[in-house]
C-alpha cells in the first residue's frame, strides 16, 4: 500500500500543449501571458490591482516596502507561520514583534497586537494558517485607527473566504503563493493584491527595478528615468502560461479540499483525544491544511506513518530560529499550539476510500 500523501503537486496534463507554444515563442520573459495571467486573476478575486511576482516571499517583500517599513521601524508578526513569512522583515531592516496567537487555531490574537503596538509599529502582518482567515476586520480598524497598514499572508488561503468576499479584497496588502504544494502552482511564484490604486502602480514599478515598462519609448527601456530603485521580482511568461492553465481547476480543487475537510470535521469531532479547530460563521476556509490537536502527537504521527498515511506539523514556530533570536518574547498561546498540533491529508488527491482509512485508524487510536 502506497502512503498516502500530505501533500502533491497539481499539474493538469493540459498544460502540455499552452506551455510547449510559449516555451518555444521566442518571448519567455515577463510578456503577454504575465499580461493574461493577471487579468484573469482579477477576474476571479473581483480586483484590478493584481501584481504577480516570482514568490510568495517576493509579494511580501514588495508588501512590505509599498508600506514603506525602513529599518529600524516595528512590523508586529506572528512567529506561527513558515520562515518565509517572517525573512521579508529582516530584509527591510525592520524589527520584529511577535505577537501571540490563539492556542486552538493557531491564527494571530487581536489582544496580542493591541498589546504590542508602539509608535514605531509601521505595519502588521497577519496569516490565515492552513486557509483559516485572521479577524480581518477587527485587526484593520485596529490598523485604521494608529495609522499602521496591513498585510495579508495568504499563502495557504487561495479561494478562501471572509464576510463573503475572497480574501484579497480586504487589507492593505495580500499576498497568495503559487509555490509547487499550494492549490494551484506555477512551479514558483506570487501574488500581491493592493487595496490602492497608487500602491498596485507604484508595484508595478518596483518589481521590475523601479522601471516603467508600459511607457512610450525609441529605444530601449534602458533609456528611462529610474525615479525610485526596485526588485528583480517579476513573473515569467513560462510560469504565467502554467497558472493561466491551473486557474481553470482552482474551484474543483478547492472545493475537494474543503468536502474533505468537512469530512473529517463530521466524523472526528467527538473523539476525546483529538481536539479540532472550530470554524466560524463569518469565514470559509480553502483548507490548504485540516489541522487538529492530538495528545501524544509524536506517537500518534508514527502511528499513522506505519499505516501508510504522511502527516506533519508544516510549519514550526519562527522564533526559535537564531536569526531572530533577538526578538524573543513570552507567547503562551503558541507554546500551546506548537505542544499538539499536526496536519493529515486533506487534498484534492485524497479519495474518499482514503479519508475513510484515515478516520479508521486515526478512531482506532
Amino acid at each position: 500500500m502506497k502512503t498516502i500523501p500530505l501533500f502533491k503537486v497539481h499539474m493538469p496534463q493540459s498544460v502540455k500543449e499552452p506551455l510547449l507554444e510559449t516555451l518555444f515563442s521566442g518571448f519567455v520573459g515577463q510578456g503577454p501571458k504575465v499580461d493574461e495571467f493577471e487579468s484573469r486573476l482579477s477576474d476571479y478575486f473581483n480586483n484590478r490591482n493584481t501584481l504577480t511576482v516570482n514568490a510568495g516571499t517576493s509579494a511580501l517583500h514588495l508588501a512590505l516596502r509599498l508600506a514603506n517599513v525602513a529599518p529600524g521601524d516595528e512590523v508586529i508578526a506572528t512567529p506561527m507561520t513558515c520562515t518565509a513569512s517572517n525573512m521579508p522583515i529582516l530584509a527591510m531592516g525592520a524589527k520584529i514583534v511577535w505577537a501571540d496567537v490563539d492556542p486552538v487555531s493557531g491564527l494571530i490574537s487581536v489582544e496580542s497586537i493591541k498589546s504590542k503596538i508602539t509608535k514605531k509599529t509601521k505595519a502588521i502582518m497577519m496569516v490565515h494558517f492552513g486557509g483559516i482567515p485572521c479577524d480581518i476586520d477587527e485587526i484593520n480598524e485596529l490598523a485604521k485607527k494608529h495609522g499602521i497598514k496591513t498585510i495579508e499572508d495568504a499563502a495557504h488561503s487561495f479561494g478562501s473566504e471572509y464576510r463573503d468576499q475572497k480574501i484579497g479584497n480586504h487589507s492593505d496588502f495580500v499576498m497568495f503563493s503559487f509555490q509547487a504544494i499550494k492549490h494551484i502552482t506555477t512551479i514558483d511564484g506570487g501574488l500581491l493584491i493592493c487595496k490602492s490604486d497608487a500602491d498596485y502602480r507604484r508595484g508595478r514599478l518596483l518589481r521590475w527595478f523601479g522601471i516603467d515598462r508600459d511607457s512610450p519609448r525609441t529605444d530601449f527601456r534602458c533609456e528611462e528615468n529610474i525615479a525610485e530603485w526596485g526588485y528583480k521580482f517579476h513573473m515569467n511568461d513560462i510560469s504565467a502560461v502554467i497558472g493561466i492553465e491551473q486557474l481553470k481547476y482552482v474551484d474543483e480543487i478547492v472545493d475537494k479540499h474543503v468536502e474533505n475537510a468537512k469530512f473529517y470535521d463530521a466524523h472526528l469531532s467527538r473523539l476525546e483525544k483529538v481536539k479540532l479547530i472550530p470554524k466560524f460563521d463569518h469565514s470559509k476556509s480553502s483548507s490548504w491544511l485540516y489541522t487538529m490537536h492530538v495528545a501524544e502527537r509524536d506517537k500518534f504521527m508514527a502511528y499513522m506513518l506505519e499505516n501508510h498515511v504522511s502527516t506533519s506539523k508544516v510549519h514550526e514556530r519562527n522564533d526559535i530560529h537564531d536569526c531572530f533570536s533577538e526578538f524573543k518574547s513570552k507567547l503562551p498561546g503558541v507554546d500551546t499550539f506548537c505542544q499538539t498540533q499536526i496536519s493529515i491529508p486533506v487534498g484534492w488527491w485524497v479519495t474518499e476510500q482514503q479519508r475513510q482509512h484515515i478516520v479508521d485508524l486515526i478512531k482506532k487510536y
